[in-house]
């Protein structure tokens, strides 16, 4: 019986690192596989956003309620933080670390491209950052439009286009 005990003890803590580590992979590994879908992580940015807002929305809503359902309003901030951390993956383990690749100093354009698409990823992330720690939905128009520059800036003027 002790046996059996150890044994499920064991299959379970197996499965819970499993599904941890999962978890964390979930934005796109760091193995340099050459899979890689730009537009398709644009889409799911701009998807992260549209429910970070609808969480904003919900949430004052509940807010507003009498009695406030407490738990509702719960499951709303944790979804919109859950969704900021999505951006906030896509953004650094995706854009910065696979897709920008340093370049050299002395080709102006190059360089000044680069830096442009470093400052709009920033902006992004900041502005993430801002949207998960509050309900403001000035923050959702602001987030739309750097996602926006940002395509414009990684793509060129002309969608949809492959990289």
């Amino acid at each position: 019986m002790f046996e059996r005990i150890k044994k499920t003890s064991a299959v379970l803590a197996a499965v819970v690192i499993l599904v941890t580590a999962s978890q964390q992979l979930s934005a796109h590994c760091q193995v340099p596989c050459g899979i890689y879908d730009d537009q398709m992580r644009i889409k799911m940015i701009s998807e992260h956003i549209d429910t970070i807002e609808k969480a904003m929305k919900q949430i004052a809503v509940l807010s507003n309620e009498s009695p406030v359902n407490y738990n509702q309003v719960v499951r709303w901030v944790v979804n919109k933080e859950k969704h900021a951390e999505e951006i906030d993956g896509i953004v650094a383990y995706y854009f910065l670390t696979q897709r920008l690749k340093p370049t050299d100093a002395t080709d102006k354009k190059q360089y000044s491209q680069y830096l442009e698409k470093l400052e709009l990823l920033h902006h992004l992330l900041f502005y993430t950052m801002k949207a998960k720690q509050s309900t403001d939905e000035t923050l959702i128009p602001k987030l739309r439009e750097i996602l926006k520059k940002f395509a414009t800036a990684y793509f060129g003027p002309e969608e949809p286009h492959s990289h």
